[in-house]
């Protein structure tokens, strides 16, 4: 079984669960395909290699000459890892991969923020800066660079201004709440990391 599903996430809206509002994610897992199975004894570990194929080709039913140029038919290139041994599947059906998840499991969701450029101390780490009274002329800066700075030295680690956002960052617990097999589509309870567009990695708690 695997541990996990690829999907990229859409947007944010809200649905009614016992008479409740609840704010959901909404992800993506269509257009999936299996493109390579990975056994122990030729490459070591059990996985499967899924891509994900491009707008123009989704309505097109999966050939073999797909796999020839893949730039040319697909997206994206993961791997999603088994638990115990490696499932059924074969190479082109479609990785149909949420029936492992059922609405109210926990998942951990894991993707890449946004980015939002040169950022500075207050922004980027929650700063407070200096006071806005007596005198003060802080400001937004960083402050003091540490006791090594007379000898032209800064303390490794120190949170400084720099490029704020595009990291991986995973996000516990989340409840799913929906899962829509028709129009492949998952609903994750809460705010999930990235922008809509960017992939999402999904894998039970």
């Amino acid at each position: 079984m695997v541990k996990g599903l690829w999907g990229k996430k859409v947007g944010m809206t809200q649905v009614f669960t016992d008479k409740k509002v609840v704010p959901v994610t909404v992800i993506d897992i269509s257009n999936w395909f299996v493109t390579n199975v990975k056994t122990k004894e030729r490459d070591g570990y059990e996985a499967v290699q899924i891509a994900c194929v491009r707008n123009k080709y989704a309505q097109d039913a999966f050939s073999s000459t797909w796999l020839k140029s893949p730039k040319k038919y697909f997206y994206y290139f993961k791997e999603v890892k088994c638990a115990n041994d490696t499932p059924e599947v074969t190479v082109g059906q479609p990785a149909n991969f949420s029936t492992i998840m059922t609405p109210g499991d926990m998942v951990d969701v894991v993707g890449t923020t946004k980015g939002h450029g040169f950022a500075g101390c207050v922004r980027r780490h929650g700063f407070t800066g200096g006071v806005a009274s007596h005198g003060s002329k802080l400001g937004r800066k960083p402050g003091s660079m540490g006791f090594m700075r007379s000898q032209g030295r800064v303390i490794k680690g120190k949170k400084l201004p720099g490029h704020h956002g595009v990291t991986r960052h995973m996000v516990r617990n989340l409840e799913i709440i929906r899962v829509e097999e028709q129009s492949k589509l998952v609903l994750v309870k809460g705010a999930v990391p990235g922008k809509s567009g960017s992939l999402v990695f999904l894998r039970k708690a």
